[in-house]
């Protein structure tokens, strides 16, 4: 292996791209339009255009990695997390080519990566398991009789997807429809592929995971536990390792049954054996994600290990540096810094970061993707950086969190900084005598008040200006920032100033778009009454989706259409009468 592409963006880029030098091999980055000037495409070697803006005509066309692959001369495929990380036809896909791919066999990704048939191999390796279908349901109906048959709540999932996306959960009979219909949409929009299937949902349970490693020469590994049950959305925002509060036994149980899920799979490469652990003690098998995790870091850090560089020796084909699980060494904690506002409901806030100060000292690691001056789009994962902060206990380890929280300075953009401050200041995460923190804690228990957090909104129409140029005779495709043009409009057009936009008046009973994004459905019909706080629209964007309520009542007058992307502010509606 001499020259990776790394087909993903962001943080896990850069990481990927800084193991690779580690490693000794080069490293291929590619990027859609508005990543021209990203991080992860300076850190690689070499950088590719993917020519398009959302996800499905970037980060998500196998065609153009694999033609990308072949025009480097790469010879190894790495796909770091979410896009085509638990694809098995774009592991299939790069192997076809002739190349290797950095992570499990297909055929692995296939059993595993499908939730329902994971649930049967944990079933035969005798991994603790709640009740759930047989199979993917086919309509809300089967799933209320699921409900009717074994209680509430329930969590309808999507059996291809993975990290908390296309999953809902029941908690009143009258949810059933909308949130399969929503579950649904996720999943097709996140993962192209909408089988949703259901299971009991273990009321304020922890998620508790294990780090798994396995190599090509029948080494399989448990590297350790996390938690990572702060959760919002079923998005995680706080992880930790090693997993506190758990009993030896609690702890050899996941060990173990990590380690038979893994091992009956045949699995290769780096992944994650996730399970809940409730209240009571109950503790139950949840999913295998066939790809590296967000929160590597956390174990790479009590273990000693760099995940990253064994994940190449193996597709190396070289024995993992070590065959038993690692003694931890301290405790770590990682926080997703991610472009939303806490104080607004952790709304995703894109845009330009006109100042990214990370904190430093003792035990503080920082992966990000973005610096001063980047831009964070709309189109894509709202997860700007990973804090890591470790030491030799959990209490210091609290206490080196608190003072890296309060040294970060991110402006320009919203960030979850104030919540990550305000949870370390909880007795329900940070007491020494018990943790009551849980997957719904932040929506049922977190009663703190964020500060609404001062931003910038992205200035409309900031996209890249395509164009050519020849060097020693040979065509090239040149890629132009519009900020930069527009900068340079002023010196072309001469010395006369250019006529400042007037703020436009508002309309009274317009309904907005309170995020930037996708219009993704409307669930009334133009014309139709509604009141207001009814639900009327649902939008996506940085893969959540948002719901739009009608602010007063009224007769709906549309304006926009479904799937067209939307600056925040835009008119969607307007209520007339």
């Amino acid at each position: 292996m001499k020259k990776v592409l790394i087909a993903n963006r962001g943080e896990i880029a850069v990481r990927i791209a800084r193991a690779c030098r580690d490693h000794g091999v080069a490293s291929v980055a590619v990027y859609a339009n508005a990543d021209i000037d990203a991080l992860h495409v300076r850190q690689a070697d070499e950088a590719y255009a993917l020519d398009g803006e959302r996800p499905a005509d970037t980060y998500l066309d196998i065609g153009k990695l694999l033609a990308i692959a072949k025009r480097a001369g790469a010879d190894a495929v790495h796909p770091g997390y979410g896009f085509l990380s638990e694809r098995a036809d774009f592991a299939r896909a790069v192997q076809a080519a002739g190349l290797i791919w950095i992570g499990p066999n297909p055929e692995t990704i296939d059993v595993l990566g499908d939730k329902v048939e994971a649930r049967k191999l944990a079933q035969q390796v005798g991994a603790p398991l709640v009740a759930g279908t047989p199979g993917p349901v086919e309509s809300a109906a089967e799933v209320l009789a699921f409900a009717e048959q074994h209680g509430l709540p329930i969590a309808i999932k999507a059996a291809f997807g993975g990290g908390g996306r296309g999953m809902k959960v029941v908690w009143r009979m009258d949810e059933v429809a909308e949130l399969f219909a929503s579950a649904v949409r996720e999943a097709e929009a996140a993962f192209g592929r909408g089988e949703c299937f259901v299971e009991q949902f273990l009321d304020r349970p922890r998620h508790i995971e294990a780090q798994v490693i396995a190599d090509t020469h029948g080494t399989v590994v448990v590297v350790g536990t996390r938690d990572c049950s702060l959760q919002r959305r079923n998005q995680k925002l706080v992880e930790e390792a090693p997993a506190p509060f758990i009993s030896d036994e609690q702890r050899q149980r996941i060990h173990q049954s990590a380690h038979d899920i893994c091992a009956k799979a045949g699995y290769i490469g780096a992944g994650t054996v996730e399970f809940l652990l409730s209240a009571d003690g109950t503790l139950s098998f949840l999913e295998v994600n066939t790809r590296l995790q967000v929160e590597h870091p956390v174990t790479e850090e009590t273990a000693g290990v760099d995940l990253v560089i064994e994940q190449l020796r193996i597709a190396d084909g070289l024995p993992l540096s070590f065959s038993e699980t690692p003694t931890p060494r301290g405790h770590s904690f990682e926080f997703r810094i991610n472009a939303e506002d806490a104080g607004k409901g952790f709304l995703p806030t894109p845009g330009k970061i006109d100042a990214f100060r990370p904190p430093s000292g003792p035990g503080v690691r920082l992966d990000s993707g973005v610096e001063s001056g980047s831009t964070v789009p709309g189109t894509f994962d709202s997860m700007m950086a990973k804090l890591i902060v470790t030491g030799a206990t959990r209490e210091q380890a609290i206490v080196r969190a608190r003072r890296a929280l309060a040294e970060f300075q991110i402006e320009g953009i919203a960030s979850v900084l104030p919540f990550h401050q305000a949870v370390m200041d909880h007795d329900d995460f940070t007491g020494p005598e018990r943790f009551a923190v849980h997957t719904r804690w932040i929506e049922t228990d977190f009663a703190e008040q964020i500060t609404l957090a001062p931003r910038s909104l992205p200035e409309a129409g900031e996209t890249v200006l395509r164009t050519f140029i020849e060097i020693d005779g040979k065509r090239h495709e040149l890629g132009l920032p519009s900020a930069l043009l527009q900068g340079l409009a002023p010196l072309a057009g001469g010395s006369q100033a250019a006529p400042q936009p007037t703020a436009p008046a508002v309309e009274k009973g317009l309904v907005t778009a309170p995020i930037s994004g996708n219009l993704h459905a409307w669930l009334v019909e133009d014309g139709a009454k509604v009141s207001a706080g009814e639900v009327i629209a649902v939008m996506e964007a940085m893969k959540m989706e948002t719901q739009i309520t009608a602010p007063a009542s009224g007769k709906l007058a549309i304006r926009e259409q479904a799937g067209a992307y939307l600056d925040a502010g835009a008119a969607l509606a307007k209520l007339e009468g």
